[in-house]
C-alpha cells in the first residue's frame, strides 16, 4: 500500500506541473486570465529574426537539395538504352578509333555486361547524342576524308562531356558544403532554439498558473464568476516562495534562450556555407566557359574549310 501510495505520489508530482500550464493556457484561450507575463521586447525581436532565418532556410534548401539529385537537368523526354549508357563518351570515341570494321565499330557502341550506367545530366546526354549522330554521319560517308559535321560532333561530344563531369563535380562540392551546412543549422541550431523558446513558454505558463493560483484558487468555466482575487499583501509566505521560484525559473529560461537565439543567429556559418555555394558554381562555369572556348576555334575552323571545299568544287 506505502508502494503505491509514493507511485501516485511521484505521478502526481510530474503530472501536476504540466496539468498546471494546461489549465493556463486552456484560462488564456478561452479570454479568462486575468493577468498574463509579458516578454521583454527585446526577445520578441530575436524570436522574430530567428523565425526568419528559418524561413529562409527552409526556402533556400528546397530549391538547392536538387544539387543532390544527379538528374536534375535531365531530359525528361528522351529515352535512352542500356548502350546509350554502358560507356563514357571518350571510351567510345577511343574504340571507334581503332576500329577497322563496321562490326568493330559497332562493338565500341555496345556496353560491356556487366556496364556501370553513366551519368544522367543534360550535358551527358547531349555528349551521347552527339556521339551517336557523328557516328551516323560517319557509316555514310563515302567521299574522300571525314564527314566536317561528324568530325564537329565527335568533338562537341566529349567536350559536352567534359561540362557534365564537371557539373557533377560542382553538385557534389555543394552538397558537402552548402546543403550539408544549412541543414545542420536548420536540424540543430534552429531546432534548439525552438525547443529553448518552448521552455520559456512552458516557465511562463507556469509561472502565470502559479500566481493564478495563489491569488485566485480554482478553475471556473466560461460564464461563471471567478472566485475573489486576494490582493499581494494577502498572499501567504509559503504562496510567495512559490511565485518566486516560479518568477526565477521563468528569468533563466528567458536569459538561455536568448543566449542561443543569439548564437544561432550571429554564427558566420551559413554566410560561409553560401559563399562555397557560389564558389562551386563559379568554378563548374569557369571550367565550361574554358572546355568550350577551346571547342569553339576548332568547329569554326572547321566550318570555314567546309565553306573553302564548297567553293573550290562550284569553281569545276
Amino acid at each position: 500500500m506505502d508502494k503505491f501510495q509514493a507511485f501516485g505520489k511521484n505521478i502526481s508530482a510530474s503530472f501536476t506541473p504540466f496539468a498546471a500550464r494546461t489549465q493556463q493556457y486552456v484560462k488564456e484561450q478561452l479570454g479568462q486570465a486575468d493577468d498574463k507575463t509579458q516578454l521583454p521586447p527585446d526577445y520578441i525581436e530575436l524570436e522574430k529574426r530567428v523565425d526568419a532565418l528559418k524561413k529562409v532556410h527552409n526556402t533556400m534548401l528546397q530549391v538547392t537539395s536538387q544539387y543532390a539529385n544527379e538528374a536534375y537537368d535531365y531530359p525528361t523526354n528522351i529515352r535512352e538504352s542500356f548502350n546509350d549508357l554502358g560507356r563514357t563518351v571518350s571510351e567510345k570515341v577511343n574504340l571507334l578509333s581503332a576500329a577497322t570494321s563496321p562490326a568493330e565499330a559497332q562493338a565500341a557502341l555496345t556496353a560491356p555486361p556487366s556496364a556501370k550506367p553513366q551519368p544522367k545530366t543534360f550535358s551527358h546526354a547531349v555528349a551521347r547524342a552527339a556521339l551517336n549522330s557523328s557516328h551516323v554521319l560517319s557509316g555514310e560517308h563515302s567521299g574522300a576524308g571525314e564527314d566536317p559535321l561528324a568530325t564537329a560532333l565527335e568533338k562537341y561530344a566529349i567536350a559536352s562531356e567534359k561540362v557534365g563531369e564537371a557539373r557533377l563535380a560542382q553538385d557534389a562540392q555543394i552538397q558537402s558544403r552548402f546543403l550539408a551546412g544549412w541543414s545542420t543549422t536548420l536540424n540543430t541550431n534552429i531546432m534548439f532554439a525552438t525547443r529553448a523558446r518552448k521552455a520559456v513558454e512552458n516557465s511562463r505558463l507556469s509561472l502565470d498558473a502559479t500566481k493564478a493560483n495563489a491569488r485566485a484558487p480554482g478553475f471556473h468555466l466560461p460564464g461563471q464568476p471567478a472566485p475573489k482575487s486576494g490582493g499581494e499583501e494577502e498572499l501567504s509566505e509559503e504562496a510567495r516562495a512559490k511565485i518566486e521560484q516560479a518568477e526565477d525559473e521563468f528569468v533563466g529560461q528567458t536569459e538561455e534562450a536568448v543566449g542561443v537565439m543569439k548564437n544561432v543567429l550571429d554564427t558566420p556559418e551559413p554566410l560561409r556555407n553560401l559563399a562555397d555555394l557560389i564558389a562551386a558554381q563559379l568554378e563548374y562555369h569557369k571550367k565550361a566557359y574554358e572546355i568550350l572556348s577551346e571547342l569553339a576555334p576548332v568547329v569554326d575552323q572547321l566550318q570555314v574549310e567546309q565553306e573553302v571545299r564548297r567553293h573550290q568544287s562550284s569553281d569545276f
